[in-house]
C-alpha cells in the first residue's frame, strides 16, 4: 500500500510538472519572489476584469482615471504576459525552477520597457507615422526580439522558428526562389511595421486576447476552483457509470463538460483522467485504450462553445461575424462528435464484454423515463419563465432593470446554495467507489450552474459582447467563489464561518492567479503570432501562397483540403491550437473560398476556418508529440506512443467531420429553412457520425464483414453528403447567358453570393478562364449591387458583357479580374433539381439489410455459445 500511494503521488506530482511546463510555467518560487510572482499574476487578472468593465466609462471614475484606449490596454497586456514569461519559465531544462536568475529579471524588466513604449509614447509615435527615429527601432527591435524569446519558453522552439522564418522573409524575400521572392523590406519599415503599428505584434491576435479570451480563461480557471470541475465529474459517472464501459462514458461526457470553460486539452486530461482511467482500467480496458478515451474526451473539448480555446473569438475578427454566429456553426459538429465518441466507447465495450458498475439503487425503465421527461419538462418551463419574466422585468424595471435581474440573480443563488445543503458534500472525484445515486449527485451543485447561464444568457439573449457578458459572468462567480462555503456552513447550522470564509478567499486569489498563469501562452502566442501575420499583410506572401497552393493542388479542392489538414497536423505537433489556427487560416482560408468558387461550390468562410481549427486540435493526440496522450499515459501507466495512436484512432470522426461541412454546410447550421429541416439535418448526420464509428471500429450489432463495413461507409457518405449522387443525374448549375448577369444579382437574397464566368488574359499574357464568387451585397437594383457590393462596372458590346472598371480593394479585384474581361456567364443553382434527400432512402434500405443480416448472425453466436442447436 505505501509503495502504490507512492507511486501515486509520484506520479501526481510528474502531471503537475507537465500542465506547469506547458500551461502556467515550471516555476515555483518560494518567499518574497514567489509572492511576487503571485501578486502580478492577481494584478493582471484585476486590470483585465477593470478594462472589460463598464466602470471606467462612469463620471466618478472617468474623472480621475483616464479611458484606455486599445494601443493601451494591448500594450498592458502583453507586458503582463512578456515580463510573467520570463518570470515563470526556465530558459533551459538545467536553469533553477525554485529561483529567479537576475538575467530573467532583466528580460522580464525589458519587456515591460518595450511594451509600454507604445503606450507611454504613443502622442510623439502619432505625429511621425512612417518615420521612426532611432530608438523608436531600437525598442522594436528588441521588443521582438523579447516575444521570440518568450514564445520560445513557454509554447517551445517551433513557433519562435517559424516567427523567425517569416521575419527573414521579410528582409531577405528577394533572395527566395521566383515563385515567392519579393523585393524585401528596409529594417526601418520592417520594425515600424511589426512594433509600432497594429498590423504586427500588436495586431488582431494580441487585441482578441486582451478584450475577450482573458476574461473567458478566467472564468473558467475561477469555476474550476469553486468545484464544478469536481461537480460535472460526479454528474456524468452517477449517470452513466452503470452502462456498457460506464467510467469511460462518463469521461467523454465529463470531459466535454470541462470543455465548456476549459481551452486546454492537457489540463482537461489531469483534471478529468485522474479519476476517469483508473476507473475505466477496473472495468476490463486496457491501460492504453483507457487513455485514448480521455485523450480523444480531452482533445476535443476544445471544440465545445463556449470556450473553444482562443479560436472562436479570432474567427470574429477574421470572419468578420458575431460570436453568437460563432457558437451556433460550431455547436453541432461539437456535438456530434462528443455522441459518436460516446458510441465508440459503447462499442469497445460491446466488443470486449464489459459491463459497467453495479447501480446502488435499481430503477425501472419507466421510471427513469418519467425522471428525464420532468427534468427536460422542467428545463423548458424554467427557460420559458426566465425568458418571458425578463422580458417582463424590462418593461417594468426601466433603468433600474440591471439591478433587479441582479438581485433575482443573487436571490436563486442563495435559494439553491441553501437547497444543496440538504445533500451530502462531494468531496473529491477521485474517491468515488461505488456508483453514486444521480439525483442527490445533480441536485447537490446546481448553484455551480448559474454563472454559466448568466454568461450563455449575455451572449444569446441580451446580445452583449463577449468581454461584457464573461465580465458579468466572472464578477457572479466570484461572488459565488467567495461565499458558497460560508453560506451551506450558516444553512446547516455550523458556526465556523471564519475558517470558511478564509478558505474562499484562498480559492478566490488562487482562481485569479491561475486565470493570469493559464493566459501567459496565449498572451504570448498571440504576439508572436503577430509577426507572422504582419509579414503576411506587409510583403503578400499570403497571396503567393495562395498561387502556389493551387497551383500544386491542380485547382482541385480534395487535395487542396488533404494539403491544409496535413500543415495544420504537422504545425500543431509543435504549436499550441491557437498559433496553429492563426497561421494556417490567415495563409489558407482566402484560397479555399476561391478554389471552391472555381468548382462551383460556395464555401463559407467560417467553414473553412473551423476546418482549420479542428485539425489543429487533432495534432494535441497525433504522435510522436501528443503531449494530451504522455499526460494519460502517466495516469494509466500505458505506452504514450500507442495511446496516441489509438488517440488518433478514436479521433478520425472528428478527422472527417470538417470534410463533410465543408461540402455540406447544413452541418454548420447554415442554410436551415426551418424546425423540420433541422431535425433531418441533426438527425442525417448524427446517424452518419454513428456509423462512421462503427465502421471504422469494424463492430456494429457484432463484428462487420469486410462488405459490412464498405455498406456502413457508404452510408455514411450518403447521408452526410446526398447532393453527391445528384450532382450526376441532374446539374447543380444552370448557365445564364452574361447579358442578363443585371437580372441574376436583382434576384439574389440580401448578402448572398453570385456565380460568374470570367475569362481575360493577364498583363503577363496569360489566358485565364475561371468562376469567381462576389457579393451582391443589400436588396437592391441589379446593377448598383454588382456596382456597389463587388466593385464590378460592367460594359455591354452586342451579346457580350466586358469589364469596364475595377473598383480598387473591392472583391472584384481581390478575385484579380482585370479590365476588358469577359464575363462569359453567371451560373445559377438548377430549381428544378429533385431534392438530394431522395438518396436517403436507399440508404436506409442499405441500413436494414447490414441491420438484419448482423442480427441474425449475432443471435446465432449467442445460441451457438449457449450449446443450443444454431438452427434455433
Amino acid at each position: 500500500m505505501v509503495e502504490e500511494s507512492e507511486k501515486s503521488q509520484a506520479t501526481e506530482a510528474e502531471l503537475e510538472e507537465m500542465i506547469a511546463a506547458t500551461d502556467t510555467g515550471a516555476r515555483s518560487p518560494a518567499g518574497m519572489v514567489g509572492k511576487l510572482m503571485l501578486g502580478t499574476a492577481f494584478c493582471w487578472s484585476v486590470f483585465q476584469l477593470w478594462i472589460a468593465s463598464p466602470l471606467p466609462y462612469m463620471e466618478v471614475f472617468s474623472s480621475w482615471l483616464p479611458v484606455l484606449n486599445n494601443t493601451d490596454t494591448r500594450s498592458i497586456h502583453l507586458a503582463f504576459a512578456i515580463s510573467l514569461a520570463f518570470l515563470a519559465y526556465p530558459a533551459l531544462k538545467s536553469s533553477p525552477r525554485h529561483s529567479i536568475p537576475i538575467q530573467d529579471w532583466v528580460l522580464g524588466a525589458a519587456g515591460i520597457v518595450v511594451t509600454m513604449y507604445l503606450s507611454v509614447f504613443a502622442v510623439e509615435l502619432g505625429d511621425r507615422p512612417g518615420l521612426p527615429t532611432t530608438t523608436d527601432l531600437v525598442i522594436a527591435a528588441v521588443g521582438i526580439v523579447l516575444v521570440l524569446e518568450a514564445a520560445r519558453r513557454a509554447l517551445g522552439p517551433p513557433l519562435m522558428v517559424i516567427a523567425a522564418i517569416f521575419l527573414c522573409y521579410v528582409f531577405f524575400g528577394h533572395l527566395g526562389p521566383d515563385i515567392i521572392a519579393w523585393k524585401g523590406a528596409s529594417f526601418g519599415k520592417a520594425m515600424s511595421h511589426m512594433w509600432l503599428t497594429q498590423e504586427g505584434v500588436f495586431g488582431v491576435a494580441l487585441g482578441v486576447s486582451t478584450s475577450m479570451v482573458f476574461l473567458f480563461v478566467l472564468f473558467g480557471s475561477m469555476l474550476e476552483r469553486a468545484g464544478a470541475g469536481n461537480y460535472f465529474i460526479w454528474v456524468a459517472f452517477s449517470l452513466l457509470g452503470h452502462m456498457k464501459g460506464g467510467p469511460a462514458k462518463a469521461a467523454v461526457v465529463s470531459s466535454a463538460l470541462t470543455g465548456l470553460v476549459s481551452g486546454s486539452s492537457i489540463a482537461n486530461v489531469v483534471t478529468t483522467g485522474t479519476f476517469t482511467i483508473p476507473l475505466m482500467k477496473r472495468v476490463g480496458f486496457p491501460a492504453e485504450k483507457a487513455g485514448a478515451v480521455e485523450v480523444a474526451s480531452s482533445t476535443n473539448g476544445q471544440l465545445t462553445p463556449p470556450v473553444m480555446g482562443a479560436a472562436a473569438f479570432l474567427m470574429i475578427e477574421f470572419v468578420g461575424i458575431s460570436y453568437i454566429e460563432v457558437i451556433k456553426h460550431a455547436f453541432l459538429p461539437a456535438i456530434i462528435a462528443y455522441i459518436a465518441l460516446v458510441y465508440i466507447v459503447h462499442l469497445e465495450a460491446s466488443k470486449a464484454g464489459l459491463e459497467g458498475l453495479k447501480k446502488t439503487v435499481q430503477t425501472t425503465f419507466l421510471g427513469s423515463l418519467i425522471v428525464y421527461t420532468t427534468v427536460i419538462a422542467g428545463i423548458i418551463i424554467l427557460s420559458g419563465i426566465c425568458y418571458y419574466g425578463f422580458g417582463w422585468l424590462k418593461d417594468v424595471g426601466g433603468e433600474y432593470t440591471f439591478w433587479l435581474a441582479s438581485l433575482i440573480v443573487l436571490v436563486a443563488y442563495v435559494a439553491l446554495a441553501k437547497y444543496s445543503t440538504k445533500f451530502p458534500e462531494l468531496g473529491r472525484s477521485d474517491t468515488i467507489e461505488e456508483l453514486p445515486v444521480p439525483g442527490p449527485i445533480v441536485k447537490a451543485g446546481l448553484y455551480y450552474l448559474l454563472p454559466v447561464a448568466v454568461l450563455i444568457w449575455c451572449l444569446t439573449v441580451e446580445r452583449l459582447s463577449p468581454g461584457l457578458s464573461a465580465f458579468y459572468a466572472a464578477i457572479f462567480m466570484a461572488v459565488v467563489l467567495l461565499t458558497h462555503k460560508p453560506l451551506k456552513a450558516m444553512f446547516r447550522g455550523e458556526t465556523n464561518y471564519g475558517e470558511h470564509f478564509r478558505e474562499c478567499l484562498s480559492d478566490f486569489f488562487d482562481g485569479m492567479v491561475s486565470g493570469a498563469r493559464n493566459m501567459i501562452g496565449i498572451g504570448v502566442a498571440t504576439a508572436c503570432a503577430g509577426i507572422i501575420l504582419g509579414t503576411v499583410t506587409l510583403t503578400g506572401i499570403g497571396l503567393v501562397l495562395a498561387e502556389f497552393v493551387e497551383f500544386i493542388s491542380a485547382g482541385n479542392l480534395i487535395l487542396m483540403l488533404i494539403f491544409t489538414a496535413g500543415i495544420s497536423l504537422v504545425l500543431g505537433m509543435g504549436l499550441p491550437t491557437t498559433a496553429n489556427y492563426i497561421v494556417v487560416s490567415s495563409l489558407m482560408a482566402p484560397v479555399i473560398v476561391s478554389v471552391g468558387a472555381s468548382n462551383g461550390l460556395i464555401v463559407p468562410l467560417i467553414a473553412v476556418h473551423l476546418f482549420v481549427f479542428y485539425f489543429g486540435i487533432l495534432a494535441d493526440d497525433t504522435p510522436p508529440v501528443g503531449l494530451a496522450a504522455y499526460a494519460a499515459a502517466a495516469i494509466s501507466g500505458g505506452d504514450p506512443i500507442k495511446t496516441g495512436v489509438q488517440g488518433f484512432v478514436y479521433d478520425i470522426r472528428t478527422g472527417v467531420l470538417p470534410f463533410m461541412f465543408i461540402f455540406n454546410t447544413e452541418l454548420l447550421m447554415i442554410g436551415i429553412t426551418g424546425p423540420v429541416h433541422l431535425v433531418v439535418v441533426i438527425t442525417s448526420a448524427l446517424v452518419a457520425m454513428l456509423l462512421f464509428a462503427a465502421a471504422t471500429q469494424g463492430f456494429f450489432l457484432t463484428y462487420n464483414k469486410k462488405w459490412e463495413t464498405v455498406a456502413l461507409l457508404l452510408i455514411t457518405f450518403t447521408l452526410f453528403r446526398p447532393g453527391f449522387f445528384m450532382d450526376y443525374l441532374y446539374d447543380p448549375l444552370i448557365k445564364v447567358e452574361a447579358t442578363k448577369i443585371y437580372q441574376v444579382a436583382e434576384q439574389q437574397p440580401a448578402n448572398g453570393l453570385i456565380r460568374v464566368h470570367v475569362m481575360g488574359e493577364t498583363l503577363e499574357g496569360d489566358l485565364v478562364d475561371k468562376v469567381v464568387m462576389l457579393p451582391v451585397g443589400e436588396p437592391g437594383p441589379g446593377k448598383d449591387r454588382i456596382e456597389i457590393a463587388a466593385g464590378l462596372e460592367l460594359r455591354q458590346e452586342g451579346d457580350k458583357m466586358l469589364v469596364d472598371n475595377i473598383v480598387f480593394g473591392s472583391a472584384a479585384e481581390k478575385q484579380k479580374i482585370d479590365f476588358d474581361w469577359e464575363i462569359v456567364d453567371v451560373q445559377q443553382k438548377n430549381l428544378d433539381r429533385p431534392d438530394k434527400r431522395w438518396f436517403y432512402i436507399p440508404a436506409i434500405l442499405l441500413l436494414i439489410a447490414v441491420w438484419k443480416v448482423q442480427s441474425a448472425r449475432r443471435d446465432k453466436d449467442k445460441t451457438d455459445v449457449a450449446g443450443e442447436p444454431s438452427h434455433v
